[in-house]
């Protein structure tokens, strides 16, 4: 499995990638301190209807990734998670250190979302 470790354009649409690589370029160009929705994501990879794949091809990655997995969260502004759990309370740690701030377990979409220029 590859996995992006390099700086990648934006806008990568297709062009030979199959849809893991598709996912993984995209999850690489959120920027910090911001966050997509897996199904945010799974239009910008050209998969639109496919959030659910985006959360597979997340829960799936190695447990050394350099992507910035914790930034794609769902469309609520919640962690997909259980809350509590030892993932959602290590993907909110990572989201906080990025200056995101959740209020009773969500967070703003609005201000936090990820809007290409």
């Amino acid at each position: 499995m590859i996995i992006p470790d390099f700086p990648v354009h934006k806008c990568v649409r297709g062009h030979g990638l199959n849809s893991k690589e598709r996912i993984w370029q995209i999850v690489y160009q959120i920027p910090l301190g911001k966050v997509a929705s897996y199904g945010q994501v799974a239009k910008m990879a050209d998969l639109p209807g496919y959030a659910r794949y985006v959360g597979y091809v997340m829960k799936n990655l190695p447990g050394d990734t350099r992507l910035p997995w914790y930034r794609v969260v769902n469309a609520q502004g919640r962690i997909s998670f259980q809350p509590g759990t030892s993932q959602y309370l290590r993907q909110k740690s990572l989201l906080e250190a990025e200056g995101v701030v959740f209020i009773e377990g969500r967070f703003s979409m609005r201000q936090y979302q990820w809007q290409l220029d």
